[in-house]
């Protein structure tokens, strides 16, 4: 790969991990927890914690580049040649009850199109990454998307937005049909998890709708590189916002597609 891309993946591996170290360090320490948008939209004192670590190293080693973080920080000009969209705690609400299932998300963006993806469980000690045109690893190892063709024995994975409680556009109906005619559906609450394990063929598919750019940003290169597709509840391109998504293996993707069709509109 080109040496500043291995440069940059090696810089948001290593920033993963120690993010990742931070979490594991605080697991089930009881931690300081305040809400955001609503009751159920958490955030606790290592998400702020973990930012706060990535983006000061990224201060001092790439002060030119831009950043985009989920608790607030960002910095760099508008047209910065790299980009750093940084999710510190992917699955906070896990975290802060104790469920183990949780992450950092670094993807990494060169002239507005994604170039790295690193996405680490800090509990099972996985590492996931990917570089465009590189291939996508867990641990250094090649992972590829299942060859599972049927959606009838497809897993599934999918969440919810915090505004469950009172959106019209809810996603429950699009779970129901879902329900129906896959083999099964998981809502295990860490988007950028349920990404990964799209792509080294753990899950099937994934949808989601109401996501951020930091939900997504790692784990749509990881996917695709594994040689899944990843899609809108339509069928085009991803939007970047994370406002709605489809990946999957590929080979069930129009069939599942046709399930979560009609509510794209």
């Amino acid at each position: 790969m080109p040496d500043e891309t291995g440069a940059v993946l090696a810089l948001a591996t290593r920033l993963a991990r120690e993010a990742g170290a931070i979490q594991r360090a605080r697991y089930e320490t009881g931690v300081g927890i305040a809400t955001k948008s609503t009751s159920i939209d958490l955030v606790t004192e290592v998400d702020r914690a973990c930012e706060r670590h990535i983006v000061d190293a990224l201060r001092r080693e790439r002060p030119a580049d831009a950043v985009l973080a989920e608790e607030g920080s960002a910095h760099g000009a508008a047209g910065a040649e790299w980009r750093w969209v940084i999710d510190p705690l992917d699955g906070t609400v896990n975290y802060a009850h104790g469920y183990p299932c949780f992450c950092v998300s670094i993807g990494v963006e060169r002239d507005g199109m994604r170039r790295v993806g690193v996405v680490y469980d800090p509990l099972r000690d996985e590492l996931f990454e990917a570089t465009r045109g590189g291939g996508a690893r867990r641990n250094g190892r090649p992972i590829r998307v299942s060859g599972e063709a049927d959606l009838g024995r497809a897993l599934l994975a999918t969440g919810f937005a915090y505004d469950v409680h009172h959106a019209e556009r809810d996603n429950l109906d699009l779970l129901a049909r879902a329900v129906k005619r896959a083999g099964g559906v998981r809502r295990d609450g860490s988007a950028a998890l349920d990404l990964c394990c799209v792509a080294c063929g753990r899950f099937d598919g994934f949808w989601e709708l109401k996501l951020h750019p930091w939900d997504v940003a790692a784990g749509i290169l990881i996917v695709a590189e594994a040689g899944g597709r990843v899609t809108d509840l339509s069928g085009g391109p991803p939007p970047a916002s994370g406002s709605e998504i489809a990946a999957s293996n590929g080979a069930i993707h129009a069939e599942l597609l046709a399930v979560l069709g009609a509510h794209s509109s």
